[in-house]
C-alpha cells in the first residue's frame, strides 16, 4: 500500500509459488544428510552440486511477473487463500474448535483440489496444466522435504469448492422449477402459462445472483445473501468501480492458478519423458503374427529396452521436476548416482508408482462419456498423487546425502527393482487384449505422462 500523498498505483503482494523460496518459520523437519560414513575413497560431487541450493526456484515464470501494479487501490486475495501448503495442526487439548475447524477445512481443501485436477484432466490440452502441477508436487518435496509443502494451490482449492458447491445449490431448485413446468406442460398445456413465466423470472433472477456471488469473490455465504449481493451491486455503481473490482477478483484468483508455468511445466515434462518411453513401447507393440520370428525379435528388444527405460525414466523426471531443466532428462549418469545414495527410498519409490498404476489399466477397458471423464480421473488423481510424493521425497533424500550406500545393498536394489520392473513390462503386454484403445495403451503410461484415462 502507498502512503496517503504517493500517487504510486498499489502493488500486488506475490503469490506464494512465485517466491523463490519458501518460508523459513516451517516447524516441520527436513529431509537432512546422513553422517558421513567412514569411506576409503570420497565420492565426487554431483555436477552442479557445490553451486545448488537446498531449495530451488518453484516452477515459475519471469521475476517480473510477481509484482503487478493496479490501477486503483482494490483489496487482494486473503493470505489463507493464496496459502500453498498446509497450515500448522492446532494441539487438540489445547485449540479443540481450532483443531475441528482445521480438519473440516484441510479435507473440503483437499476434496476441491482433487475435484478441480480432475475436471481439469479430463478436458483435452488443459490436462497438460494438470501434469505441470503434479511435477511441481514432485518438484516442492525434493526441494524441501517437506510433506507440507506438497499441496500447491491448496489455498484456492476452497474457494473452487465452495463455487461448485454455491452454483450447485442455487441451480437446484431452478432444475426442480423446470421438472415442475415440464410436467404442468404436459398435464395441462393450456394452463402452463404461470408455471413458464416463473420458470422465466426464475432463470434471470438466478443467473444475475451467480453472477454476483462470483463477483464478489465466490465465497459459500455469498450464494446464500442475495440482499446484500444487490447492496454491493448499488455501492460499485455509486462509486463506478464495479468492473475493476471484479476484473481483479477475478484476474488475482486465475494468477493463483499458475496456469502458465504449469502448462509449460507439463509440456516439457511430457515430451521430455515420452522421448524415452515412445520407440521401446512402439517396439513392443509392434507384433500382429506370433509365427513371424522377426516381429517376435523385434516385440522382445521393444520389451528390454521399455524395462531399462522404466526403470530409470521416474528419476530422469523427478530430476527435472526438482530444478525444472528440460537437460535433466539427459543426465542418465547423474541419476544412477542418485540412486546409489539412496536405493531403498528410490526403490519403494519406484514400485509404489508401478503398483499404484496397475489398477488404472482396468479403467482403460470402457471408456466412460466425454461429460463423465473427471469422474474416472478423480481415480487416476488420487492414485498418481502419492507417487508424485514419493519420487520427490526419494530424490531430496538421495540429493542430500553426500556418499553412496553400501554397495550389496545397492546391488539388492538394482536386482529387485529389474525384476519388479520386468514384471510389470509383462503384465503391460496384455493390457492391449483389455484396453478399449487396443496396442494404443502402451503409449499412455499415465503414471509418468498425462493422468488421464484416455
Amino acid at each position: 500500500m502507498t502512503s496517503p500523498g504517493s500517487t504510486k498505483p498499489s502493488v500486488r503482494p506475490p503469490l506464494p509459488s512465485e517466491l523463490r523460496t519458501p518460508p523459513a518459520t516451517d516447524d516441520l523437519p527436513t529431509l537432512v544428510a546422513d553422517e558421513p560414513a567412514a569411506l576409503p575413497v570420497a565420492l565426487k560431487p554431483l555436477p552442479g552440486w557445490t553451486s545448488q541450493s537446498s531449495e530451488l526456484a518453484v516452477l515459475e515464470e519471469e521475476e517480473s511477473a510477481s509484482e503487478v501494479a493496479s490501477e486503483s487501490s482494490l483489496p487482494v486475495l486473503e493470505e489463507e487463500l493464496i496459502a500453498d501448503r498446509l497450515p500448522p495442526f492446532p494441539i487438540p487439548w489445547r485449540h479443540p474448535i481450532q483443531c475441528a475447524f482445521w480438519i473440516i477445512r484441510t479435507l473440503f481443501g483437499l476434496a476441491s483440489l482433487t475435484l478441480l485436477l480432475a475436471v481439469a484432466a479430463a478436458v483435452p490440452l488443459v490436462n497438460f496444466w494438470v501434469l505441470g502441477y503434479l511435477l511441481d508436487v514432485e518438484g516442492r518435496v525434493a526441494r524441501t522435504g517437506r510433506i507440507r509443502a506438497s499441496f500447491p494451490l491448496l489455498g484456492l482449492a476452497p474457494r473452487f469448492g465452495s463455487i461448485v458447491l454455491g452454483v450447485w445449490l442455487c441451480v437446484l431448485p431452478l432444475r426442480l422449477l423446470t421438472g415442475a413446468a415440464t410436467d404442468a406442460q404436459l398435464i395441462d398445456p393450456g394452463g402452463a402459462g404461470g408455471w413458464k413465466f416463473a420458470l422465466f423470472v426464475a432463470k434471470w433472477g438466478v443467473a444475475a445472483h451467480l453472477c454476483l456471488a462470483l463477483a464478489r469473490g465466490g465465497a459459500l455465504s455469498c450464494f446464500f445473501r442475495p440482499i446484500k449481493n444487490v447492496r454491493w451491486l448499488l455501492a460499485r455503481w455509486r462509486d463506478h468501480d464495479y468492473w475493476n473490482r471484479a476484473s481483479t477478483a477475478i484476474g488475482q484468483f486465475l494468477s493463483g492458478l499458475n496456469a502458465r508455468p504449469y502448462y509449460s511445466a507439463g509440456w516439457k515434462g511430457y515430451l521430455g519423458t515420452a522421448a524415452w518411453l515412445f520407440i521401446p513401447s512402439a517396439l513392443y507393440g509392434s507384433m500382429h503374427d506370433p509365427d513371424k520370428p522377426a516381429q517376435v525379435l523385434v516385440m522382445l528388444t521393444g520389451g528390454v529396452g521399455l524395462w531399462l527405460t522404466l526403470m530409470w525414466a521416474p528419476l530422469l523426471q523427478a530430476r527435472f521436476a526438482a530444478e525444472n531443466r528440460v537437460m535433466a532428462f539427459v543426465e542418465l549418469g547423474t541419476v544412477r548416482e542418485l540412486f546409489r545414495r539412496a536405493p531403498f527410498a528410490w526403490l519403494f519409490a519406484i514400485v509404489l508408482t508401478y503398483l499404484l498404476a496397475l489398477p488404472m489399466y482396468l479403467f482403460k477397458a470402457v471408456s466412460p462419456p466425454q461429460d463423465a471423464m473427471w469422474f474416472v480421473t478423480i481415480l487416476f488423481v488420487v492414485s498418481i498423487f502419492p507417487t508424485k510424493v514419493a519420487l520427490g521425497w526419494a530424490y531430496g533424500r538421495s540429493i542430500r546425502r553426500t556418499e553412496r550406500a553400501w554397495w550389496p545393498w545397492q546391488l539388492l536394489c538394482k536386482m529387485a527393482l529389474g525384476i519388479l520392473v520386468a514384471i510389470y513390462v509383462f503384465i503391460l503386454f496384455f493390457t492391449p487384449a483389455i484396453g478399449e484403445h487396443g496396442r494404443r495403451v502402451l503409449f499412455e503410461h499415465h503414471t509418468l505422462l498425462l493422468p488421464v484415462p484416455f
